[in-house]
């Protein structure tokens, strides 16, 4: 074992968030206390569960529990547990560096914020768990030791940019944090956090429901009759360590479970909705889940966790329980406690156990019903849920068939019926047009580049509404939902279109015969001068104003998704697709009669290589030679000066 104290540099983002709560602009300071006693709950479980799992690990587990200790002299606060304790190098890797994804984006969003209240709310929402007691300490210090090791590790820091490092003999199991507190100054919402009372209040308003006792030296209460050499302070358990999933919700208020939720989660926020639930009979359990009010950085991470923690028996078994969640509700936090799991359950056996399958599915089926009647009662609160969880919500169209109604119903989409509402499919059925049999749909980036692409010409012309869908998940659950109450989803960027035939308005069909038969010629040229980049060449029935259009056929893949699977890099053969003209177009019109006039005139082929050219910018491609599409415009237009 090394002898000798080393000093270390913190990572670079550990550094800023240091500096962030060194000079905290967070007003409530108070939950420093909160963040230590969850973190030595945390060990706890964590020694708890390994007792069980390996039989051979020699550890005292009869009297677990989590001490506060206090010295007014020396403006000291000390939170210890004889829990699971740290290696030197889970020390250094826990709280030297920063791991947690999303943190260098709530830096660059709290640098560019220059907004108190909002700097408050990122700060909050990431959550900094150890690193919240810099905003009340000159200095904090840290003894840990790992159950089954010999030696600990001391680990100081004053916050400034380093660390010091160093091994310790007869240390004792556990984590030891000793806060070293700044000066009393109620104006910066620094209070005495040495005294009795303050910790106490702390002690019950975050960590009542922690379910290890959390002990302290406490004055005790002299009696008539003690003579002054009687004890005058006394070791007491400051929390109730009543489990509040298991008490009954008239005996709970809604501070209890906002702090619950916040142990749990580790987000400051309150949540938007508590969901309460019971299982009874066979199988019973008892469920206590959340969800959240805004998304964490980390949703659309790959290591992202799930946030249901699963205990058995009041024993907490592990704290991402994938098997009762699916990942596209993995933003629901919380707890489920079952009564008939065994102890020492593996993952593997999780995601097997005939059990776990029903709960999964009654506990799914709970949070979407629950968000349903949010929908109906508090739109306010569901309009917060869909813009901050819509996007992962819609994955669950891809692979939960049994709940894929459920989710479509729950679902809001952009439209162009308002610019600001969202819409359901239902809404959007009950609204159709008479004689219209499908809901019109169509995907890209923005709203904006939809609004203004040439597909919606036609439909805005007859009033049709079309469903405006920008996630990059929409490419995707489109191919697996064919229809609603019998209705088709159908791409207005797909396949033919004839709107006429859902107005059954025949009065234009000898006008379009007589097109079809004027432009034959030119349809035939323009398909063998495009062959390379077309697979057909076609007069369109959606143009009004645009001279022409790409369009994919009814199973091809949209431009979007070819540009999303090639940027995961994954190779997408090329896609020839379908170029509309708009016969009634000056431009068309022109090149029709041009070709038929001086059908050899190499100007007429670059007029047509630039149509094409400019339907594909129009729909946001790409083109395959920039320089020679810019000098064939370049040319024309100077043409005509």
């Amino acid at each position: 074992m090394s002898t000798g104290v080393e000093t270390l540099e913190f990572q670079a983002e550990a550094r800023q968030l240091l500096q962030l709560m060194i000079h905290s602009i967070y007003s409530n300071k108070d939950i420093f206390l909160r963040e230590l006693i969850s973190n030595a709950s945390d060990a706890l479980d964590k020694l708890r569960l390994e007792s069980l799992v390996d039989k051979e690990l020699q550890v005292d587990t009869s009297d677990l529990h989590i001490e506060i200790e206090v010295d007014r002299e020396q403006r000291t606060l000390t939170v210890r547990d004889n829990g699971i304790g740290m290696s030197r190098d889970e020390v250094v890797g826990l709280i030297g560096t920063i791991a947690k994804s999303g943190t260098a984006e709530l830096l660059r969003q709290l640098k560019e914020t220059k907004d108190a209240a909002a700097s408050q709310d990122l700060i909050g929402q990431f959550g900094v768990g150890f690193y919240s007691t810099f905003m009340v300490a000159d200095r904090v210090s840290l003894v840990s030791r790992r159950v089954g090791e010999e030696d600990g590790t001391r680990w100081e820091s004053d916050g400034a940019g380093t660390y010091t490092i160093e091994p310790v003999a007869d240390a004792p199991q556990g984590t030891a944090v000793t806060v070293h507190l700044k000066p009393e100054d109620e104006e910066d919402q620094l209070f005495d956090y040495t005294g009795e009372w303050k910790i106490r209040e702390l002690v019950k308003r975050y960590s009542d429901f922690i379910a290890w006792p959390i002990r302290m030296q406490v004055e005790r209460p002299v009696t008539d009759g003690e003579g002054d050499d009687a004890p005058k302070h006394e070791v007491k358990t400051l929390n109730s360590m009543k489990a509040l999933w298991a008490r009954p919700r008239n005996e709970v208020g809604d501070d209890e479970y906002n702090e619950f939720y916040r142990h749990v989660s580790r987000d400051w926020n309150d949540p938007l909705e508590i969901i309460r639930m019971k299982g009874e009979g066979t199988f019973e359990y008892e469920a206590l889940l959340f969800i959240p009010s805004q998304a964490p950085f980390d949703l659309f991470t790959r290591d992202a966790k799930l946030g249901i923690q699963l205990y058995v028996k009041r024993v907490f078994i592990m704290d991402d329980c994938q098997a009762l969640m699916p990942e596209y509700l993995r933003f629901v936090k919380g707890v489920v406690d079952a009564h008939d799991l065994s102890l020492n359950i593996s993952r593997e056996i999780l995601q097997q156990d005939r059990q776990i399958q029903l709960m999964r599915r009654r506990l799914v089926k709970k949070v979407l019903s629950t968000v349903k009647d949010l929908m109906a009662q508090d739109a306010d609160k569901y309009g917060t849920f869909w813009r901050e969880f819509g996007r992962a919500v819609k994955e669950g169209l891809l692979n939960d068939f049994e709940n894929q109604r459920a989710i479509l119903d729950i679902s809001s989409f952009a439209s162009t019926h308002d610019p600001e509402q969202v819409v359901t499919l239902q809404q959007y059925v009950d609204r159709m047009k008479e004689g219209q049999t499908d809901i019109y749909y169509m995907t890209g980036e923005s709203r904006k580049m939809i609004e203004n692409s040439p597909h919606m010409e036609a439909f805005n012309a007859k009033g049709y509404e079309v469903l405006l869908l920008t996630d990059p998940v929409d490419e995707m659950w489109v191919e697996a939902v064919r229809d609603f109450d019998g209705k088709q989803l159908r791409s207005i960027a797909k396949g033919q279109v004839d709107l006429d035939a859902d107005g059954e308005d025949k009065a234009d069909e000898p006008e379009r015969d007589q097109q079809k038969e004027e432009y034959a010629a030119l349809l035939t040229w323009l398909s063998t001068q495009l062959e390379e980049q077309v697979k057909e060449v076609r007069l369109s029935s959606r143009l009004t104003t645009s001279p022409a259009i790409l369009v994919g056929d009814a199973q091809d893949m949209t431009p979007t998704l070819e540009r999303m699977y090639r940027a995961m890099g994954q190779e997408v053969p090329q896609i020839k697709r379908v170029l509309e003209l708009n016969p009634t177009h000056a431009l068309v019109t022109g090149l029709r009669k041009a070709h038929e006039q001086r059908p050899e005139d190499p100007a007429i082929a670059e007029t047509a290589e630039l149509l094409y050219g400019t339907a594909l910018l129009a729909e946001g491609g790409e083109l395959t030679d920039p320089a020679r599409f810019a000098r064939l415009l370049s040319d024309r237009l100077s043409r005509t000066l």
